[in-house]
């Protein structure tokens, strides 16, 4: 099968032709339509995961990914062949990722029944970005009529944020850097936007969702957030004691990936409530050079990587 995979850690992520992946026990084995890019996809290549999981080599990429199941191992009772899933496919050993044709994976990892409103293939984009946006929301505590204030906004994760946001009420003050981005936001339901590169005042807001600024830049921000409120980060840069000396909660945010909340978010699409804020489309042999892209942080949306787009 073609799978994009790398050698050792850091390598240059290459096209392959490897072995297709035998189902076992407890494992389903999945024709994968398409897999969604993630700036973690990268990071795996680094090494983020060398220390917590063991790896095998050649390590095919990607966690996000949408599909068909082909076969069910011994023991599996979620899922039976030719069911349409989507979800995270990162298990031990990290090496057997979504960047591939098949992929086999746990049942008991976060893969649910795939939204049935939209393409496998779009479907791919969402589990990642879309389990992060739908968990951020729930931890800071919003609420319809309150405001946030959303750096970082147009990404992956943020037009999801901003998308979910609006749909429960919440005013979202979105972070952009272009006219351009300004109507994009504000089309996803954005109630207003701050152009950072024009240095436009930020609004004080009843929580903020930091998604890129790292050390002290994200320790100013919160002089925006009134007391008693949250201040999330994805950046893993929050201080505990400069959050309490502003009253506020929150901190430092990692996604949880579970079914649950791949259905939670399956229901959130089907009923229109996001819209997969797909940025552009390409092949297998067009990922290496997308996720160099990726390292320099200038996504508009997500990237997808169609494997198979007749499932």
């Amino acid at each position: 099968m073609k799978a994009v995979a790398v050698t050792t850690f850091k390598a240059i992520p290459q096209v392959m032709e490897l072995p297709e992946p035998a189902v076992k026990e407890g494992h389903i084995l999945i024709r994968l339509a398409a897999a969604g890019l993630n700036p973690f996809d990268w990071k795996m290549i680094d090494g983020i995961l060398k220390d917590h999981m063991p790896h095998v080599f050649p390590l095919i990429i990607g966690v996000d990914g949408a599909g068909v199941v082909e076969a069910t191992g011994p023991g599996v009772t979620r899922f039976k062949t030719g069911d349409r899933v989507y979800g995270q496919m990162l298990h031990a050993p990290v090496g057997e990722g979504s960047y591939a044709e098949f992929v086999v994976v746990p049942e008991k990892a976060a893969i649910a029944e795939a939204p049935t409103g939209i393409p496998l293939t779009d479907a791919a984009a969402a589990p990642t970005a879309g389990m992060t946006a739908l968990q951020l929301l729930e931890k800071s505590g919003l609420s319809a009529g309150q405001t946030l204030l959303l750096v970082g906004a147009t990404g992956g994760v943020g037009s999801f944020v901003t998308q979910l946001a609006s749909a429960r009420g919440i005013r979202v003050a979105a972070t952009v850097g272009t006219a351009e981005e300004t109507e994009r936001m504000k089309k996803l339901g954005a109630t207003s936007t701050v152009n950072y590169k024009e240095n436009e005042p930020y609004p004080t807001s009843d929580a903020l969702i930091d998604l890129i600024n790292k050390g002290e830049a994200f320790g100013k921000m919160l002089e925006y957030v009134k007391p008693g409120g949250a201040a999330l980060t994805t950046q893993f840069v929050a201080d505990k004691k400069a959050l309490e000396a502003k009253q506020l909660h929150g901190g430092n945010f990692e996604t949880q990936g579970t079914p649950a909340s791949l259905d939670e978010l399956r229901k959130a699409i089907d009923n229109e409530e996001i819209n997969i804020p797909v940025d552009r489309k390409i092949n297998l042999e067009q990922a290496p050079a997308a996720i160099a892209e990726s390292r320099e942080l200038k996504s508009k949306g997500k990237t997808i990587i169609v494997i198979n787009d007749q499932l």
